[in-house]
């Protein structure tokens, strides 16, 4: 008995040094950044299937859907690391030749915290602990997750599924996940507070300029849930309301929606204000309306002030403006369609800096994205990157830091010369139109965003530009005013 212990005690002994000496070698042994990036592409795979399954399915539960909001920001960070990583080498052979400025920004957990490719040991060194973080934090969110896959797996299905995630971004609001679920728990629920009747529920949704809220609005009405439980839509803006009488509600706003067959007569308001409005005048306009629509009516109200939040029976929306990541993984999706971006390099190196210079801009990634997936040339990718290039350095000149704020920027944008001997520029104003195809406007000459930007086309005076026409119903088209100016001195 004692030969045979003695045996298995050595045995055991053996066996505990070979894992110590393997594990010690392990740790002695660091992997190589290639073999990092291939991990961190591996883990990025399961992530990406997870949030896959999790958009086909009606996710209502609120902590889920900050779950899966935090999941989808680890994968931008993760992909836009990849990214980073893969373009960099391209971005610095492509410099000597003034052709991609190599300045890509890697963030990690700290969003103010940025890194420049430089040459230099202790930069390498920077690049690689920042691989490192986001690596294992990638790592530590999928072993997080099993809790989430379980509870997933008992949401419905949607009944549409997309076959690809540029077909999904085409026809769905993008990162909005959680505030869209918000909107429709309150259109969609039934008042059951004592006194809910007599109380006509209204939903703030506060956020600076261009950063979505009409368009998360336009998703909210297009729903067909929200359809059939109003009888009617309709929309207002600041100049319809200067009176707040109920002629004014009866009479004016524009009907986005009506079936009077379905939805008991309720009626859905939706206000979307530029300034703020007076107190009063909002109190008049709230009794105005809970004395000529039925129980059940509901209002959202829009706004860049904070004022607003007062104004609602529940807590607002607020919306804030992408991370970097998650708009390079936006105008990536977008742009590259179901091509494969590591079979472009080049073409991703260039595309990168484009979603760097157009700061988040999701007008000019909608832009941009349909100009450069109809024309897969590095020639005309490099023309449209150095077009934003001379916008930015122009205006930077001309206006100083205070063009460094381009969403709340409201004075003209100098684009290109008239020619190249005059001093006269092409400007587009802050304010942006809407219209749908049975309402295209009458006035001045249109022309296309594509032959302003590249020069193929030289109007006169005042004129439009068609900027993009969105893929979901009733298919709005953008359109800006623009004209001719004297170049101011810099």
């Amino acid at each position: 008995m004692e030969v045979i212990f003695s045996a298995a005690m050595g045995e055991l002994a053996s066996r505990s040094m070979s894992f110590l000496v393997d594990r010690y070698l392990r740790q002695k042994v660091a992997p190589t950044e290639e073999e990092r990036l291939r991990s961190l592409q591996r883990l990025l795979l399961r992530l990406h299937i997870i949030i896959e399954e999790a958009d086909g399915r009606l996710i209502t539960n609120q902590s889920m859907l900050h779950q899966l909001s935090i999941l989808k920001k680890e994968m931008y960070r993760g992909y836009y690391t990849l990214d980073v990583f893969s373009c960099r080498a391209h971005g610095e052979d492509r410099t000597k030749d003034h052709q991609v400025n190599n300045s890509f920004a890697l963030s990690v957990f700290n969003p103010a915290k940025r890194v420049r490719f430089c040459s230099g040991n202790s930069e390498d060194a920077a690049q690689v602990e920042l691989l490192e973080q986001v690596l294992s934090s990638v790592r530590d969110t999928i072993e997080d997750v099993s809790e989430f896959v379980m509870f997933l797996c008992r949401c419905p299905r949607l009944h549409r599924q997309p076959y690809n995630m540029y077909l999904l971004l085409d026809k769905c609001m993008f990162g909005r996940q959680m505030e869209m679920e918000h909107i429709m728990n309150f259109l969609l629920q039934a008042e059951r507070a004592p006194g809910a009747a007599e109380n006509l529920s209204v939903l703030p949704i506060i956020g600076p300029m261009r950063v979505g809220k009409s368009t998360l609005i336009e998703h909210a009405c297009n729903d067909e849930r929200v359809r059939s439980h109003f009888s009617q839509i309709l929309c207002f803006n600041g100049d319809d309301l200067k009176d707040a009488s109920l002629e004014t509600l009866r009479d004016g706003g524009r009907i986005k929606h009506q079936n009077c067959g379905m939805g008991n007569g309720r009626t859905l308001i939706i206000i979307e204000l530029v300034l703020d409005i007076d107190e009063s005048v909002w109190k008049r306009l709230y009794s105005a309306a809970k004395s000529c629509i039925v129980s059940g009516s509901k209002i959202i109200v829009a706004s860049r002030s904070d004022k607003i939040a007062s104004f609602g029976t529940t807590q607002p929306i607020r919306l804030h403006f992408f991370t970097e990541e998650a708009y390079w993984y936006f105008f990536k999706v977008r742009t590259f369609g179901s091509t494969r971006v590591e079979d472009h390099p080049k073409l991703a190196a260039m595309a990168m800096e484009m979603a760097r210079l157009m700061d988040r801009c999701f007008m000019g990634a909608a832009i941009f994205s349909g100009l450069l997936k109809a024309n897969f040339s590095p020639r005309f990718w490099s023309m449209a990157l150095a077009t934003l290039r001379n916008i930015k350095r122009k205006n930077i000149l001309l206006y100083g830091e205070r063009f460094s704020d381009t969403w709340e920027f409201e004075e003209p944008v100098y684009l290109r010369r008239a020619n190249k001997t005059s001093s006269e520029c092409y400007v587009t104003h802050a304010d942006y139109q809407t219209y749908s195809p049975e309402t295209e406007p009458e006035g001045p000459e249109m022309v296309s965003v594509q032959d302003l930007y590249f020069g193929r086309v030289r109007p006169r005076g005042n004129f439009k530009v068609h900027a993009w026409t969105s893929h979901l119903p009733p298919h709005y088209s953008y359109m800006f005013h623009c004209g001719i100016q004297a170049l101011p001195e810099e």
